[in-house]
């Protein structure tokens, strides 16, 4: 992507046809440099229409991310905070790890309008769009420990499903370890990093991904089933709206957890598992599998496992969890 590309894309936000010479004009640069930065749009996941004597309208109006706009629906939330927001950046993940050696301000968010390579667990890739995702990393620290900190990403699943819940969704699903579905199709997911001592102080990077509006070309980069908030809301959902409310409800938890751990939101975390009791295969870091039924986290987030040859628990680390079918070996007792 060009430099230029963002800037002529705002000024295509007002929806309608902008003539290439005014465009040009306005930025003080040639027509054919903007032609040229217009050329890979579609990379971006954005549309658009170029009609000769008319010049360039985008087919769907871009919400940009706004200041004001998400502190206002955070509320308190953000007074102490610092709030950055960024056009472009490979990862708002790495952005922050950059500065949890540094006597930075925290908590402190970070948003970009695009990431160029999201990262989720495990290396995979996050995909996304611009003004059809949301990307933001928050940067908290603790007093306790890294050792401490277990179950820290499924206390920002519930702080997600609270956000949605209050953005007037309901039946959200949680993942083990990290994600957020609705009707076992991924909408969100969360990638924490930590950086500190295992007696503490520590310091945490929080990202955070949520589906806005999927394009189908993003949709075919994605090896698995997901959904959209656009989707589920049958209409258009603000993207400042939608992040300042979910800052809202995780620093909330964040305070929360600091103070009591994983144990209070355990029954909460629980009841919006979408596998619970159901049957689903563990997979190591060297490959290998372990079935089992799932039954409820422990207390401190490691997921509960009956398997043939009795209890298992499981920490999140570099395990991946899948669901299967019923296997021949487990009933389901409960």
């Amino acid at each position: 992507m060009l430099p230029l590309t963002l800037p002529i894309l705002r000024l295509l936000s007002d929806g309608e046809f902008h003539s290439g010479a005014l465009l040009a004009a306005t930025l003080g640069v040639s027509r054919a440099s903007i032609c040229h930065a217009l050329r890979d749009t579609d990379l971006l996941g954005v549309t658009i229409y170029k009609v000769r004597g008319r010049g360039y309208r985008l087919s769907t109006p871009i919400e940009w991310l706004k200041p004001d706009e998400i502190k206002k629906h955070a509320g308190r939330s953000l007074l102490n905070s610092t709030l950055q927001i960024v056009d472009v950046v490979e990862s708002t993940n790495s952005l922050l790890m950059q500065t949890v050696s540094d006597s930075a301000e925290f908590p402190k968010c970070v948003v970009a309008e695009i990431q160029t390579r999201g990262r989720g667990r495990r290396g995979r890739a996050w995909h996304g769009s611009l003004g059809g995702s949301l990307t933001f990393s928050v940067l908290w620290r603790f007093n306790a420990g890294v050792a401490q900190l277990s179950g820290l990403s499924l206390v920002v699943g519930v702080a997600l499903v609270r956000a949605m819940t209050e953005l007037g969704l309901s039946n959200l699903q949680l993942k083990w370890p990290n994600d957020l579905l609705y009707d076992f199709q991924k909408l969100g997911g969360v990638l924490i990093e930590l950086h500190g001592d295992a007696l503490g102080p520590s310091a945490t990077v929080i990202g955070v991904g949520l589906n806005i509006q999927l394009t189908e070309s993003v949709k075919h980069q994605i090896d698995q089933a997901v959904i959209d908030l656009n989707s589920l809301n049958a209409g258009f959902v603000a993207r400042n709206k939608v992040l300042g409310v979910a800052l809202r409800h995780i620093f909330e938890v964040l305070t929360e957890f600091e103070k009591y751990g994983f144990e209070p939101f355990r029954q909460e975390w629980q009841t919006a598992h979408a596998y619970h009791d159901k049957t689903v295969a563990m997979r190591m870091p060297d490959g290998s599998e372990t079935i089992g039924l799932v039954r409820g986290v422990s207390n401190v987030g490691a997921i509960v496992l009956e398997t043939a040859s009795g209890e298992r628990r499981f920490g999140s680390g570099e395990i991946s969890m899948r669901p299967m079918s019923l296997a021949p070996t487990l009933k389901n007792r409960g």
